[in-house]
């Protein structure tokens, strides 16, 4: 079984359009749900049935021991990745590429494999910080 935490791209693409069912439901993954994604899919979530549906995800990966929070080491070396990332011509002001960071990191401290649409982003950050990787 593959460990993943999925981007919340995913998320909303299987709540608006059931889209990348096999990585939410389907067989072969130990789903983790990183904090960063709640707080973005709170965010988006303008409608009842779009919060009813982050609420129900939420208590489904609390009940399951599978809700990770980015630690402390993660924000350590999240704000180094940054530095470097600014070092190197990346503008890192936008608040989702940071989020994309702590999510990177979060994964990598629990040994899971990001899956995300978004892999300019996250191949950025990988050639600061090695993390596992895929796309959908």
């Amino acid at each position: 079984m593959t460990k993943v935490v999925l981007d919340t791209h995913l998320y909303i693409d299987w709540i608006n359009r059931g889209l990348h069912e096999s990585f939410l439901t389907g067989p072969g993954y130990v789903r983790h749900l990183c904090a960063v994604v709640v707080m973005e899919l709170r965010t988006g979530a303008h409608r009842r049935a779009g919060r009813t549906a982050v609420d129900r995800l939420v208590r489904s990966y609390e009940s399951a021991g599978r809700l990770v929070a980015p630690t402390g080491r993660v924000f350590d070396r999240a704000g180094s990745a940054l530095r470097q990332l600014r070092l190197a011509g990346r503008d890192v002001r936008s608040a989702a590429f940071v989020n994309d960071v702590l999510i990177a990191l979060t994964a990598r401290e629990i040994g899971a494999t990001v899956v995300t649409r978004n892999v300019r982003d996250f191949a950025a950050i990988r050639a600061v910080e090695s993390f596992a990787l895929e796309q959908p």
